[in-house]
């Protein structure tokens, strides 16, 4: 009888011990194979992405990097002139032409006032061509003129020249040009007959004036104190402040170039009606602390 009758019965009889671990093996080969798959798979779509999109995602966010970061506005440097004589001067005796008019002209300016300590270009825009030469002086007075506005390097003034309104643009990319600042301003209103100076933001005086008739209007608009004047060819002021503005309807007063301006009168009978060929009349004591206290270059608006 075989022994073979008589044993219990075994599961793992006649089975190889190695067998039980290859599934494990098997699982981690196939996880192995896969992983192989996906990364083939992905070179493939890479590959396949048109080289022009990558670079075009690439440079959309550089764009918006650069869109983000702050920039500073360059400077415009002004154009060479190589005959400044050559150029007509902005004065009361000239007219400018191809400026840029005075768009503002009901804004009060800055208080910034500039003299240029030599002649210098005057320009239609920043980095233009000139069209003028501002001097060192208008009549007897060092040249004064207001900053209307600023870019980087450059400021916008009133010119004292024909027409009315009358702005060119300054280089201050060098020494040329003084800088300093005024705390005053006069108003002028017409249909109330007052003149008005303010410092800062406070009346410091008002007084009654006497402005121009029916046919010679005292001309609207900012101007500005273009000069002070002591005139003893005349009697009818001790002096006269001449402004950066002209007669609408006179071509010259007295022989000279229609300049308007501010002085006084004999009589007091003018003060309060439309009495003058366009300048504006005033008292003694207003003609006094507008000559002493008030700088040249100081703006004057006009309603």
């Amino acid at each position: 009888m075989s022994d073979t009758h008589n044993t219990p019965h075994d599961p793992d009889h006649g089975k190889q011990s190695p067998a039980e671990p290859q599934l494990p093996r098997q699982r981690a080969q196939l996880v192995a194979a896969l992983i192989v798959l996906l990364l083939a798979l992905l070179v493939t779509v890479l590959l396949l992405v048109p080289t022009g999109a990558r670079e075009g995602a690439d440079s959309a966010i550089s764009d918006t990097t650069s869109a983000l970061a702050p920039t500073t506005a360059p400077v415009i440097l002004p154009q060479p002139v190589d005959d400044l004589a050559a150029l007509p001067e902005a004065t009361t005796f000239s007219a400018v032409i191809g400026g840029p008019p005075d768009l503002d002209q009901g804004q009060i300016p800055s208080g910034h006032v500039v003299h240029p300590n030599q002649k210098v270009p005057v320009y239609a825009q920043p980095g233009g061509s000139a069209i003028a030469a501002l001097p060192t002086q208008q009549i007897s007075s060092d040249t004064w003129v207001p900053v209307i506005a600023e870019e980087p390097g450059w400021v916008q003034v009133l010119l004292p020249s024909r027409p009315n309104g009358s702005t060119g643009w300054l280089s201050t990319q060098d020494t040329t040009l003084d800088i300093a600042h005024t705390p005053y301003r006069i108003v002028v209103d017409r249909a109330a007959f007052r003149l008005q100076l303010y410092r800062d933001e406070e009346v410091v005086g008002s007084w009654i004036v006497g402005i121009g008739k029916p046919g010679a209007e005292t001309p609207a608009g900012r101007t500005f104190l273009l000069a002070s004047l002591q005139d003893s060819r005349q009697t009818f002021s001790p002096v006269i402040l001449p402004l950066g503005s002209h007669s609408d309807s006179h071509e010259t007063y007295g022989g000279g170039p229609g300049t308007t301006g501010i002085h006084g009168w004999p009589s007091t009978d003018v003060l309060g009606r439309p009495s003058s060929d366009g300048c504006v009349r005033v008292p003694a004591d207003a003609l006094h602390v507008l000559s002493t206290d008030v700088p040249l270059g100081t703006p004057v608006l006009i309603t």
